[in-house]
């Protein structure tokens, strides 16, 4: 797979992934929901910049959640640089289709979270109790490096009451599949799972 038919693909996945994120950020309020089916909903959240819909808050105590929001863009633009990286001196050196893709789905998924949490807090106003506005006159709801990720995707397939004898979670109401995630994410899993899966295809040049 060439370099152009991977920047192709790179492009489209985050033309959609942006694409859905200003739809949801311009036309829903915060927490707001639609029902598409009984097991899959269109939920507007935000996050800090953490997969899946989970938050800075929940892994790092000891430092601010601002100032870990700041080192953990940072650290996604470095890392971006890296997969960029990677992605060309694949091509570069014809590696396998399975690697190119999922490099490049990795590198979409990444880079579609990164303009949320770089841009997003300049470029729109709030969404709590109102629809958000693209560049208002009053300015973002922070400032540049503090834009929170759009999520919207939430399939809660069944909920089940997890038997008592079930240690520490025994009793407690379980929902699957509970996180709330967007295009981007589902880019970079898909990327992941495919390494994963096709680890022996993916580095070999046959």
């Amino acid at each position: 797979m060439s370099l152009k038919k991977s920047i192709f693909l790179i492009i489209l996945i985050l033309l959609i992934d942006q694409v859905s994120k200003i739809y949801i950020k311009t036309h829903f309020t915060l927490h707001e929901s639609i029902d598409v089916f009984s097991w899959f909903k269109i939920y507007f959240i935000e996050n800090d910049g953490m997969a899946w819909g989970t938050k800075i808050s929940d892994f790092v105590s000891f430092i601010s959640d601002r100032t870990a929001k700041v080192a953990l863009t940072l650290f996604r633009v470095v890392a971006i640089f890296g997969i960029g990286y990677w992605l060309y001196d694949t091509t570069k050196k014809q590696g396998s289709k399975i690697l190119i893709i999922a490099i490049a789905l990795i590198f979409s998924g990444a880079l579609g979270n990164i303009i949320d949490s770089v841009f997003y807090g300049v470029l729109f106003d709030d969404s709590y109790n109102q629809v958000a506005t693209f560049l208002p006159e009053a300015g973002g709801y922070d400032s540049l490096l503090h834009g929170r990720v759009v999520d919207m995707l939430y399939f809660p397939l069944f909920e089940v009451d997890l038997p008592q004898w079930i240690p520490f979670y025994g009793g407690k109401r379980f929902n699957f599949f509970e996180p709330v995630f967007n295009i981007a994410d589902m880019a970079i899993s898909t990327g992941f799972i495919m390494l994963i899966v096709f680890n022996k295809k993916a580095f070999s040049n046959n």
